[in-house]
């Protein structure tokens, strides 16, 4: 006749205490872990706030519109960033240094805008220094023409400007003369004066002569961070009408 035995087993991970004694002994091999699934964790998805539209090329945004339907605020933000990028490719270029007047002094380089760097040269003619600097500063202008480079004769700006003081060079920028040069030391003088050192120079100054792609991320730049903190008060402006709103309904 057949014996049947039957085998009572608890729930996965559960041990007798008669089996805990023979662990603590030794003679039963450890208690397997008890498997467990990995806590799920959705993909990410990935967020198109202002900061991914500041990264963005026209291209890139306008593929994106749809992405911004049902966000008035980004979708705004969006549609300006575009007209921001294409003002930025057409802003003015110069290209030249100009010979100005003293009675122009203040329309073409202390009015010239916040976002003009202006680099002015004060000479004389027949001076050596202002020469050789001055064919430095005229292939500097055509290599950077984002920035505005002018001279002018050195009385003409300043009444019994001293020669001892030639050449001299002024930045200028939103109304403020930021930098001045007197003399060639700054360039390693007569000898060893080059477009190259003259350019190092400025660039210490301030973003005076950079490449084209370096002046473009510059002006995207300058743009993106005044575009950013009008639309952030905007919203927030938003934010406490609606927390007014809120209040007059609450009273």
């Amino acid at each position: 006749m057949t014996e049947y035995h039957t085998v009572y087993k608890g729930p996965e991970g559960e041990t007798t205490q008669w089996d805990d004694i023979q662990r603590k002994m030794g003679n039963l091999p450890p208690k397997a872990p008890v498997w467990k699934p990995e806590k799920y964790a959705p993909e990410a998805e990935a967020v198109r706030d202002a900061a991914w539209v500041e990264g963005r090329d026209v291209g890139e945004l306008r593929e994106a519109a749809d992405a911004f339907d049902d966000d008035r605020f980004l979708e705004e933000y969006r549609q300006k960033r575009i007209h921001e990028l294409q003002a930025a490719a057409a802003r003015p270029r110069f290209g030249s240094c100009e010979l100005i007047r003293g009675n122009e002094f203040v329309e073409k380089v202390t009015n010239a805008g916040p976002d003009v760097w202006v680099v002015l040269h004060l000479f004389k003619d027949g001076h050596s220094g202002c020469g050789l600097l001055q064919t430095c500063l005229d292939e500097l202008a055509g290599k950077y023409p984002s920035t505005k480079f002018l001279r002018i004769v050195a009385t003409d700006a300043i009444p019994n400007y001293p020669d001892a003081n030639l050449p001299t060079l002024l930045v200028y920028n939103d109304t403020k003369c930021l930098q001045h040069a007197v003399g060639m030391n700054h360039y390693g003088g007569a000898k060893r004066i080059t477009p190259e050192q003259v350019a190092m120079v400025l660039n210490s100054w301030g973003p005076l002569c950079l490449s084209a792609d370096q002046d473009e991320e510059r002006a995207q730049q300058a743009q993106i961070r005044a575009l950013v903190a009008r639309m952030v008060d905007k919203k927030a402006e938003g934010a406490r009408d609606e927390e007014d709103e809120s209040s007059d309904f609450d009273d």
